[in-house]
């Protein structure tokens, strides 16, 4: 396989990812006992510098609810937790960047990497969210430099990442090499350790198309499997995964009960010389024994560390014990001075446009899901997306859809972020609704094509039905005890309060990731006469502007009929 490195900066404290031919031969004396080697991981930080708020800054425990995570507290935790021996890595399994607060993705999440830095960070698999800038933003990310529109920000120019991404199944098209090195040999006591690095496979479906442009994903198992005999080549019989992908479970963060999704049939394709993956997408928090290899993965937004250790055995090289445990980065515990002294500095940066005033609500406004998969704060985005998009300059839309999992935190209404007084809401906590700054299209889509998207809504993955949050002027009945491809009858459908015309066209708005096929609605990217409109963030923006003192709806617009 080819591989393009692209930075030197880790990889001269890291063993060989960019050689080729075996591994010289170590001078280093083997040890005489089991060395232990000490892993720190986490997953899916999404730029959370600050201490999350609500249920995403929460661990639940046997004994309730424990506050966690932010980025000043996630360094002292590695610190804390950092073993006496020396042997500990920090790494991490994608999804560092992306969908990220304000004070990071204002400056095109430059925080965050610095930050990671300094937490001690030094390898990490790239996620599906690291590339939603596209693949030169994120060699920017590993390079350095300032961005190619926005220029410098800080006051100085942006020095990348210290730490070194992993991509071993992301493939440039035009030349067929790794956007990043896919693998690297870590020595301990002169025992070689490789650690692997990739995404999903499924990466495509959850990008816009300027996301994925010119890359290739690649299957995880059959990627891997094919880098096995190379890296015991090189010497190493231990090997860990970090693995952007991973599963649920029906327990708490630091057991295994109930494990599920596709990382069970995943690791059960792995060769059986992996050792440990590190996993993640799913924010899910579990520590697993699953066919023999111990898997792990710590939640999101920086809430957990996964403590992991392996003894390698000074013979054969190969991991002979291995343990793991969740550990809740909790907020009792002193604030890590240089990691402080970075968000102070954001923050400042951030501040005048973070704490403008941009309306006010007259109650909280949330995602919390009913049954059928409805929330208010969905249908308010919906709501925001049609109102800016339907008059004849804009898209002409008629109707809005929206994926769920693309609002990413409540509004509060007495929630302060700043000088802002009760049911105010400014621009950092809308931000923080909407993070991705995606632009709005408006296409034509028939009925029988609406019918066929809002059937497929009910395939799910990980068990869970991908329902799309609608317009206040969509209402869609179905059964969802129906079986699969017939829970919904066109007759229970309405737009406007007419019922779907199965052969009309309807003008039908949504954010660029849904257009271009997001969340696996391929059906999306069959939509004729697209209309580019304003991004999703400045759509909200404008509705609560327009509409002060908005009140939470009643919810109705989903509703469960029997057939």
């Amino acid at each position: 396989m080819k591989r393009l490195c692209l930075t030197a900066l880790v990889l001269a404290a890291l063993t060989s990812a960019c050689g080729s031919g075996p591994t010289p031969i170590d001078p280093t004396p083997a040890p005489a006992a089991p060395v232990e080697v000490q892993l720190l991981a986490f997953n899916d930080f999404h730029g959370n510098l600050e201490p999350p708020s609500g249920r995403n800054g929460q661990v639940f425990t046997a004994d309730g609810a424990v506050e966690a995570g932010g980025v000043e507290y996630l360094a002292t935790w590695v610190e804390k937790l950092r073993a006496p021996h020396g042997r500990t890595l920090v790494v991490a399994a994608g999804d560092n960047i992306g969908a990220t607060p304000l004070i990071s993705g204002a400056f095109h999440d430059e925080p965050t990497i610095e930050a990671l830095g300094l937490v001690g960070l030094m390898l990490t698999s790239v996620g599906n969210h690291e590339f939603d800038e596209g693949w030169q933003e994120l060699v920017r990310m590993q390079k350095g430099g300032c961005h190619p529109k926005d220029g410098c920000f800080g006051g100085g120019t942006f020095k990348g990442a210290a730490f070194q991404y992993l991509a071993a199944n992301v493939i440039l098209d035009n030349s067929g090499e790794t956007v990043f090195p896919p693998y690297v040999i870590k020595r301990f006591e002169g025992i070689p350790v490789a650690f692997v690095g990739m995404t999903l496979e499924g990466t495509p479906a959850i990008l816009t198309a300027n996301g994925k442009r010119g890359l290739v994903f690649k299957d995880e198992a059959d990627t891997l499997n094919a880098l096995v005999p190379k890296l015991r080549a090189e010497g190493a019989e231990a090997i860990v995964v970090l693995l952007h992908e991973g599963g649920m479970i029906t327990g708490r963060y630091d057991g295994c009960e109930g494990i599920s999704g596709k990382i069970v049939k995943l690791v059960s394709r792995f060769d059986k010389a992996v050792d440990i993956v590190v996993t993640g997408h799913t924010h899910a928090a579990y520590v697993c024994e699953i066919d023999g290899r111990l898997v792990t993965s710590a939640m999101h937004a920086g809430r957990l560390l996964t403590d992991i250790r392996f003894e390698l055995d000074p013979v054969t090289h190969d991991v002979v014990k291995r343990s793991a445990k969740n550990i809740i980065v909790r907020r009792d515990v002193a604030k890590a001075p240089a990691l402080t002294a970075l968000v102070d500095k954001w923050k400042t940066l951030v501040a005048p446009v973070e704490s403008r005033v941009v309306g006010t609500i007259a109650a909280d406004l949330t995602r919390q899901q009913s049954p059928l998969g409805e929330s208010v704060l969905g249908g308010v985005v919906a709501d925001a997306q049609l109102f800016a998009e339907q008059d004849a300059s804009a898209g002409r839309a008629e109707l809005a859809l929206m994926n769920a999992g693309g609002v990413r935190a409540d509004l509060v209404a007495n929630a302060a972020s700043g000088s802002e007084k009760p049911g105010e809401v400014t621009y950092g906590e809308v931000f923080a609704v909407q993070p991705f700054v995606n632009p709005l299209v408006t296409m034509t889509l028939t009925g029988a094509q609406l019918e066929s998207i809002f059937e497929s809504q009910f395939r799910g993955s990980h068990g869970t039905p991908k329902v799309l949050q609608v317009s206040h002027n969509v209402k869609i009945g179905f059964d969802p005890d129906g079986p699969e491809g017939d829970r919904i009858d066109p007759k229970n459908v309405s737009i406007d309060g007419k019922p779907l015309d199965l052969k009309r066209g309807y003008r039908v708005v949504m954010n660029e990731y849904m257009a271009g096929g997001g969340d696996a609605f391929d059906l999306f990217k069959e939509g004729t006469d697209r209309v580019i409109g304003i991004t999703d963030v400045d759509a909200l923006e404008l509705y609560l502007r327009k509409h002060p003192k908005l009140a939470p709806h009643a919810l109705g617009r989903l509703v469960k009929v029997t057939r």
